[in-house]
């Protein structure tokens, strides 16, 4: 058996897939996680699907070189189009996607009624996760579960979420910081937002020089930073 490590950021992922589940993931980076929890005997079948012909050949070629090729498939495919109803998939992770191009994608999946009977979303945008966690409540999916994590100086959040009728009222903090990333307040959380501080001052500062009325645009960043700073002390 050809055992390989995860990145953690990835390894962080498959640790939210529940035992024996039925797996979809889509835009696979050389179908390593299927492989991964196919090797460790975790899941009972995997679709790694990839949009683009290149990425496709080499998650087929991962596949075969990690023997696994009884419970993982590799299908070209945008989105969720490569699952079909009789694949039973009940657990989809899409990760290292913006968070707005992961949201179009179950958005497809859900017009194409690609979403019915899966129990469990577990996704890492690589960006705008408010908007995505918008999306996760707005279309009855409730977040039971987030990470932080920092991987080569980049920071990632994991959000884990579950089809549900019982739908907590978000703050627009919760979407912009996460419910449970802004109970925790860890190190890496701390890290990311006074980077985005930093950021923020940058803009500001930028605005002070500008000759064009731009009082809006520099209300409306001050009032971010201090959201901020109010959040993470």
């Amino acid at each position: 058996m050809n055992e390989f490590q995860l990145s953690q950021r990835l390894e962080t992922a498959a640790s939210f897939v529940k035992k024996g589940a039925r797996l979809a993931d889509i835009g696979s980076d050389h179908a390593y996680l299927p492989c991964y929890l196919a090797q460790k005997g975790w899941i009972t079948s995997a679709i790694a699907g990839e949009v683009v012909l290149g990425p496709f050949t080499a998650a087929k070629k991962q596949i075969e070189q990690s023997n696994v090729c009884e419970v993982v498939e590799a299908r070209l495919g945008d989105g969720l189009s490569v699952v079909e109803p009789e694949d039973h998939i009940d657990t989809i992770t899409i990760c290292g996607m913006g968070g707005d191009l992961i949201a179009r994608i179950l958005d497809a999946g859900k017009e194409e009624q690609r979403l019915k009977g899966i129990q469990r979303l577990i996704l890492q945008p690589n960006n705008s996760e408010p908007k995505l966690r918008m999306w996760l409540l707005t279309n009855g999916y409730k977040i039971i579960e987030e990470k932080i994590i920092e991987e080569n100086e980049k920071i990632y959040e994991i959000l884990v979420a579950e089809c549900s009728v019982d739908l907590e009222p978000y703050t627009e903090n919760d979407f912009l910081f996460g419910l449970f990333l802004r109970k925790e307040k860890s190190p890496i959380f701390k890290k990311k937002w006074q980077a985005e501080i930093k950021k923020y001052q940058y803009i500001l500062n930028s605005l002070a020089q500008s000759t064009r009325d731009v009082s809006d645009k520099k209300v409306e960043t001050e009032k971010r930073i201090q959201q901020i700073k109010e959040e993470i002390l």
